[in-house]
């Protein structure tokens, strides 16, 4: 009992001596750092020192934003694949938290941002006549030879379609969304903390009249092109710089005012992953299963029950269902938060539009890569810089554009913001080599002849306008064994005119970037931190 006992002591004792060196860690902090002296001395927010991170603040969403408390689970089809894709064999994947659109973008949503772009740059003005017009929808695409086409005209400017979703918008027009709602959120954000004047802000034309116009990049830059906007005295008040010294502040704007976060396309992870809610369907750390989603989507009392509650294609030459007993009423689309949501409160995840995504499509996810918020489609970017060391802006008269597949053209980069490189291109990364393919077996090796070798080597396509303006699409006649590139995107959810068979979260399609259809939409995404909760009762 006595050698017990000293065992137990000198146990007790080396648990002391490596927690006091540091070993055991600092057991009394658990709860987050709470130091407020930096490794170099001075206290954070000092008033006579220059370092000035402001006051922390809880995450939060902004408005139709929905925060999905990220973890882990499994990505694909867990049934028969019965269209032998074999494109979404189950896998194990991480996502961390993220905001995710409570609905998809509305035609008022999309009609905002396309008159913002008419009023900042004028059509008529020759350096800007291709920013409006190939920013809008092709409403082209409810054309059909052999039906009316009245939503051609009707569906994206009349106002009872407002709340319906946007289509006919491109992966590409989709993602330039995104990046002109992060502009205008951070924009309104630093007018609600009193930091831009509201009042005659977009009365005059000084302020937002082609290049001048607002651009975050341009203020965490502390561009001098943004100082007339900048209430400075609510700008020290608000950050919290007890310094007056106006260098100090300018090299501490960044972090000391909230910013919104970076609006963008959800990759395909975290939409599928929304899309399912399993947070809810779960006993303490166990999922509860995934039940078949047509079974999900019936009503379960009152005049619903039995009812399909989600916009799709119930069967050939059914669209909703018989008159005066419309099951889901929407032979095209439907107003976005018509059907009920989903347990974590997101609308349209099983029907009305299918949704881009911002990965780009390969029939295999790499999880071997990465099993942890996977997304193939990385393209790094990094402002270009001027041989006096200061950032590059977008000329109006020297803008780079790309081609749409109706022929029109999308902007890079609008005039005024900052111009970007790509550092490198990671779209094909661990994809497709020489030694992937059939032209490898019988013991062939790979020679420097096949160091650029593709399995995926889609027909490259050039989009050629003639003197009449009609598009002709020219492609390369070279032998090619599929349609999969790196302008192919992932595709999510099923639509108003498909059948069930495509509502299920893990299935999966693609359609090229530069296309656009009647039945895809999008919505948006935006990062988010983790905030590490402690387990909450099942």
């Amino acid at each position: 009992m006595k050698k017990l006992k000293f065992i137990s002591l000198l146990a007790l004792g080396a648990t002391l001596f490596l927690t006091s060196c540091g070993g055991g860690g600092n057991v009394k902090n658990g709860g987050g750092s709470k130091n407020k002296t930096g490794m170099n001395g001075w206290k954070t927010n000092d008033p006579k020192g220059w370092f000035f991170s402001g006051k922390q603040q809880k995450p939060k969403g902004w408005p139709n934003m929905v925060y999905v408390d990220g973890g882990t689970f499994t990505m694909g089809l867990v049934k028969d694949d019965v269209m032998h894709d074999w494109n979404n064999t189950p896998r194990r994947m991480q996502v961390s938290s993220f905001f995710i659109g409570e609905a998809e973008i509305t035609n008022a949503d999309y009609r905002s941002y396309v008159t913002w772009l008419k009023f900042v740059f004028p059509p008529s003005d020759p350096n800007y006549k291709n920013i409006y017009t190939g920013a809008l929808p092709d409403t082209l695409v409810w054309n059909n030879k052999l039906s009316r086409n009245d939503y051609a005209e009707n569906y994206f400017r009349a106002p009872e379609y407002d709340y319906y979703p946007v289509v006919g918008v491109s992966w590409q027009q989709a993602a330039r969304y995104c990046d002109w709602l992060t502009d205008r959120a951070n924009e309104v954000e630093l007018m609600k903390q009193g930091i831009i004047n509201k009042n005659d802000y977009y009365s005059n034309d000084s302020f937002n009249q082609g290049a001048n116009a607002f651009n975050l990049d341009k203020y965490k830059a502390n561009d001098p092109e943004l100082e007339a906007y900048l209430n400075k005295q609510k700008l020290q008040q608000k950050s919290g710089i007890k310094n007056s010294n106006p260098r100090i502040q300018a090299a501490n704007r960044n972090a000391t005012v909230g910013l919104v976060a970076k609006f963008r396309l959800p990759t395909e992870v975290e939409w599928e992953y929304a899309a399912l809610g399993l947070q809810k369907n779960r006993e303490y750390n166990n999922y509860l299963g995934k039940e078949p989603e047509i079974e999900k989507l019936r009503g379960k009392k009152g005049k619903n029950r039995g009812m399909y509650l989600e916009n799709f294609k119930q069967g050939r030459g059914d669209y909703s269902g018989v008159g005066g007993w419309n099951n889901d009423g929407a032979p095209t689309t439907a107003d976005v938060r018509q059907y009920p949501s989903n347990d974590l409160g997101i609308y349209g995840m099983y029907g009305n539009v299918a949704e881009w995504t911002a990965d780009v499509y390969r029939p295999i996810i790499d999880e071997e890569a990465s099993d942890f918020n996977y997304y193939r489609g990385n393209m790094p970017q990094q402002t270009v810089k001027n041989a006096d060391g200061t950032y590059k802006k977008v000329d109006p008269k020297d803008m780079k554009f790309e081609r749409l597949a109706d022929g029109r053209e999308i902007y890079k980069g609008l005039p005024g913001s900052y111009e970007k490189r790509t550092v490198e291109d990671q779209r094909s990364f661990r994809d497709g080599d020489f030694m992937s393919s059939l032209e490898a077996g019988y013991g062939k090796e790979a020679d420097s002849s096949m160091a650029d070798y593709n399995m995926y080597n889609s027909p490259k396509t050039q989009f050629i306008v003639d003197d009449k303006g009609r598009v002709i699409l020219q492609r390369d006649n070279k032998p090619r064994t599929t349609k999969v590139s790196n302008t192919a995107r992932v595709v999510k959810g099923g639509s108003w005119m498909d059948t069930a068979y495509w509502l299920d979260p893990g299935q999966r399609r693609f359609k090229e970037e530069s296309k656009s259809f009647g039945w895809i939409g999008f919505r948006v995404a935006q990062d988010a931190r983790d905030t590490n909760n402690k387990r909450t009762k099942r």
